[in-house]
């Protein structure tokens, strides 16, 4: 396919581009009015998000000589992955004007973060992959650093930058010894020298390095140093987009370049996966029990989370894949909800991130107590909810996959997390009341807050069909 055709399945993405460069242009002409890149950014991405289900859903083709493939599995992570970016711009409105932070690029990082997603999910290179992935982080470094004035935040901006440097370092050496033993950087060749018979020693520990590189990207276990102090100390709207479309984007390249790469040496890289998975299940689980504060709770919760969405990678194969796109799909909706509810949780004098603060939530404001209820329970997995059915899908492949052993760990490891989750919940409707928080002018997040918590329980009920099937087209594409 020649370039133009190339270009031509790139639509939303060059969409995207160059309305960053336009937003950027009236940015530096209009810095003291940057409302105006919010409220475009945000229409660009879901309008992006929207072009992608009316256009090329399905397509099965290479470009640019087959560094990235156009498939089902690409449609579905980029519409989740742009729908997930358009609700944390949209959310970061009043938040960074109040803390006086609101500036124009920080819709455009976002707009530039979302493009490197959309490349990672498409990569069919270890070339590409790099790219994409940088293109990605560079502007999530900046984003974490995003408060300049603010101690926390320079802090956090410069742990990631670093720790993503070490990150980089792993994936490139072990992209360097897989080429050097497979003789080409595209998938599709990569699997042919690597079957179950002739992957050797040096493309299997190219392999593991590879994997180490890519699970820093999710913060699993033993990767996930960075995470506490980054979702801590970045913005709260920074870390919403972090804990969200970033997750999605890195475990849905896991997929591809495992299964992608390596398909007929499962049996080497899956003792791999199921180790990250069940270390990262139990930090995540046992570490967010002594957290006070929300963010770094949610940060330990993500580290768990990416845990039991690589238990579902461990399995291999079709079913595998799609439960790990279905409970991802969950995950980012059920964290952009309580991000939401985050930001609510203002006073006079800035945002409040102790859980303390949530105290008879239930008496001074009982429907966001609901709503952090229903979101807290998904979470757990407790049923009926979202998160319940994401672990199902999950722990069933495993066990048709005769991986019972994994299936055990995950649902103990859910019963060690449901404590912490709880532990809120009882803050909220049990404790003496602490102070309201303040409202006015916080639309963007009630709506957010609200259609979160309703996919979570009614609105799941109706949607868990369609989105088995679509993830299961996705799956099917890489195989």
């Amino acid at each position: 396919m020649d370039v133009l055709g190339g270009l031509s399945q790139f639509i939303p993405e060059l969409a995207l581009i160059c309305g960053g460069m336009v937003l950027l242009i009236y940015g530096v002409f209009n810095e003291k009015n940057a409302g105006p890149t919010v409220s475009v950014a945000a229409i660009g991405v879901l309008l992006a998000a929207t072009l992608l289900v009316a256009a090329s859903y399905g397509q099965d083709t290479t470009v640019f000589a087959g560094a990235f493939k156009i498939d089902a599995f690409s449609s579905f992570s980029k519409i989740v992955i742009f729908a997930a970016a358009a609700f944390a711009i949209m959310m970061s409105d009043k938040y960074l004007s109040a803390d006086q932070l609101s500036r124009f690029e920080y819709p455009i990082l976002i707009l530039f973060a979302a493009v490197g997603m959309a490349l990672m999910v498409s990569a069919n290179d270890l070339i590409a992959l790099y790219m994409s992935i940088e293109t990605q982080s560079l502007a999530l470094y900046i984003l974490a650093a995003f408060n300049r004035d603010s101690r926390r935040s320079t802090e956090a901006g410069l742990k990631y930058f670093v720790l993503g440097a070490l990150s980089s370092g792993l994936l490139l050496y072990g992209a360097s010894l897989v080429y050097g033993f497979a003789g080409s950087t595209s998938f599709d060749a990569i699997a042919k020298v690597a079957t179950a018979d002739g992957a050797g020693p040096g493309l299997i520990i190219g392999l593991v390095f590879l994997i180490c590189g890519i699970a820093f990207k999710v913060s699993a276990a033993p990767f996930h140093m960075w995470t506490p102090d980054v979702y801590e100390g970045a913005p709260t709207p920074v870390t919403a987009f972090f804990a969200a479309a970033p997750k999605f984007a890195a475990m849905a390249l896991f997929a591809r370049a495992l299964v992608g790469a390596f398909p007929e040496a499962i049996d080497d890289w899956r003792p791999v996966i199921a180790m990250l998975a069940v270390a990262s299940m139990a930090v995540g689980s046992f570490s967010a029990i002594v957290q006070t504060n929300i963010k770094r709770l949610m940060a330990y919760s993500s580290i768990g989370h990416m845990g039991f969405a690589l238990a579902g990678l461990a399995v291999g194969g079709p079913a595998g894949v799609s439960a790990v796109l279905i409970y991802m799909s969950i995950y980012v909706v059920m964290t952009v909800g309580v991000f939401a509810c985050i930001l609510l949780m203002r006073r006079r004098g800035g945002n409040s991130e102790a859980i303390a603060d949530l105290a008879g939530l239930s008496d001074t404001d009982k429907s966001l107590a609901l709503i952090i209820t229903i979101l807290f329970f998904s979470l757990a997995g407790v049923p009926p909810t979202g998160g319940f059915f994401g672990k199902f899908f999950v722990f069933g492949a495993a066990v048709e996959a005769g991986m019972i052993w994994l299936a055990v760990i995950g649902v103990l490891m859910s019963a060690v997390a449901a404590f912490y989750y709880l532990r809120v919940i009882w803050v909220m409707w049990f404790d003496e009341p602490a102070a309201a928080f303040e409202r006015g002018g916080a639309a963007h997040l009630g709506f957010t807050a609200i259609v979160a918590a309703l996919l979570m329980i009614p609105g799941f009920w109706f949607l868990i069909g369609p989105l088995k099937s679509a993830a299961d087209n996705a799956a099917m594409a890489l195989f």
